[in-house]
């Protein structure tokens, strides 16, 4: 299966601190994203609380998460980010798809806008 990256910046949620901009895997079996913490902190974004996560390994871990605006193909919405460690691969997870309407093509593996979000 073909990897999907996408540029995706990543802001604090009033927008007052240049924002944390990079090439981000399209992960669909990540609810939420995650960046390197520093890059996340040097953007403003602040840690609201912590949580477990299953890696794909299965092991769980622990890591801080917080709140901040995403944008990438145009679009933008708020999401849940997880302070990952260091030298980790920026994720886009689903939620952060879904709030915007994006899908991720199964034959091409590339991101497609829908014509519309589903409300059913």
């Amino acid at each position: 299966m073909a990897v999907t990256h996408v540029t995706a910046e990543l802001r604090n949620l009033v927008a007052n601190h240049p924002p944390f901009t990079a090439e981000f895997l399209v992960d669909t079996g990540a609810i939420h994203c995650l960046a390197p913490a520093s890059s996340l902190l040097r953007a403003g974004i602040v840690e609201e609380g912590r949580a477990a996560y299953e890696l794909a390994d299965g092991s769980v871990v622990e890591y801080p998460y917080g709140f901040a605006r995403v944008l990438f193909m145009g679009l933008e919405t708020v999401i849940q980010v997880t302070f990952g460690p260091e030298g980790c691969e920026p994720i886009l997870g689903v939620v952060a798809l879904e709030n915007t309407g994006v899908g991720v093509d199964p034959g091409t593996q590339s991101l497609q806008r829908m014509k519309s979000i589903p409300l059913k």
